[in-house]
C-alpha cells in the first residue's frame, strides 16, 4: 500500500494542501486508464485525486474524507474538474458503493502533516492545544476523555498495545495521579515527569538514531484509539477488494 507521507502548504488562511510526493509510482501502481473509475478513499487535500483526473482523458473520480476541513479544500482545489469528480463525507470503513465498481482504490492511510500542524486539532504536543485528536470531528470521544475518564489498567494497556510504549504503567499511573487535563502540553509535561531522568529528552537504541519525546508513543496511542483507526483500516481491506473491477488495483 502506498502511504506517501503529505507535504502541507500553509496560508495566512492556513488552507490544506497536499502535495504528493510519489506521484509516478501512484498512477502506475493503479494503473490508470481513460475513462476508469477511481475510489481515492482519503481525498485530504486533493493532491492523489488530482494526479489521477490528470492522468488519462474522461477520469472520474470518488472522493471521500472523514475530515471535514480536508473535504473542503478538496472541493475548492478540484472545483475545476466538475461532475469528474464526487465528494462523499465519510469513513472508508463506513462507505457504502451501492453497487459501483471501481478500477483502482487509493488510500493513504494515517493523519497528515497538516493535521498535526493545526494545533487546535491536538494531535502535537508541540502546540498547547484543547486535547482533541479526532479526525472526524462528529465522533464523541476525544483524547480528553480517554485521558480523564479511562482507568489506569485502561489507558496502559493502550499506550502498550497501539504505543509500544514500555513504560506504559508508569506513565498510566501518573495521568491518573495528576488528571483532569485539559491541553495537549499538560499532557506531555505529565509523561516526560513519570519515566526516568534519562528517557525525557527523548532516548534512542542507538547513536545513530533520532531520539523521541516520551509523549510520542502515548499521543500516537490515544490518536489510534479516538479514531478507532486499526478497526476502520481491517474493515476496509475486508471490504475494498469487492469494490474493485476484474483487474482493478488498491495502492
Amino acid at each position: 500500500m502506498i502511504t506517501d507521507s503529505p507535504t502541507p502548504s500553509h496560508t495566512e488562511e492556513s488552507k490544506f494542501v497536499h502535495i504528493p510526493v510519489l506521484s509516478q509510482e501512484l498512477i502506475q501502481g493503479l494503473a490508470v486508464r481513460p475513462a476508469g473509475h477511481y475510489l481515492d478513499a482519503t481525498v485530504g487535500g486533493g493532491g492523489h485525486s488530482q494526479l489521477i483526473l490528470q492522468a488519462a482523458a474522461d477520469v472520474r473520480v470518488t472522493a471521500l474524507d472523514q475530515d471535514e476541513e480536508a473535504l473542503a479544500a478538496a472541493k475548492t482545489q478540484l472545483a475545476a474538474y466538475g461532475d469528474r469528480i464526487q465528494f462523499f463525507s465519510s469513513n472508508f470503513a463506513e462507505y457504502e458503493p451501492n453497487n459501483l465498481l471501481f478500477d483502482g482504490i487509493i488510500a493513504d492511510i494515517g493523519v497528515s502533516s497538516y493535521q498535526f500542524d493545526t494545533a487546535e486539532r491536538g494531535f502535537s504536543f508541540r502546540h498547547t492545544a484543547p486535547l482533541d485528536m479526532r479526525m472526524d470531528r462528529r465522533r464523541s470521544l476525544t483524547a480528553a476523555d480517554a485521558i480523564n475518564t479511562w482507568d489506569e489498567k485502561e489507558l496502559a494497556d493502550i499506550f502498550f498495545k497501539y504505543g509500544e510504549e514500555r513504560l506504559s504503567r508508569r506513565i498510566a499511573r501518573r495521568i491518573v495521579q495528576q488528571r483532569p487535563f485539559k491541553t495537549t502540553t499538560e499532557l506531555a509535561d505529565a509523561i516526560a515527569s513519570s519515566v526516568p531522568q534519562q528517557y525525557r529528552y527523548g532516548k534512542s537504541r542507538s547513536k545513530r538514531q533520532k531520539t523521541i519525546h516520551p509523549a510520542t508513543r502515548v499521543f500516537q496511542a490515544l490518536r489510534i484509539v479516538v479514531n478507532d483507526e486499526l478497526t476502520a483500516l481491517e474493515t476496509f481491506l475486508n471490504r475494498a477488494p469487492y469494490w474493485l473491477k476484474p483487474g482493478g488495483r488498491i495502492a
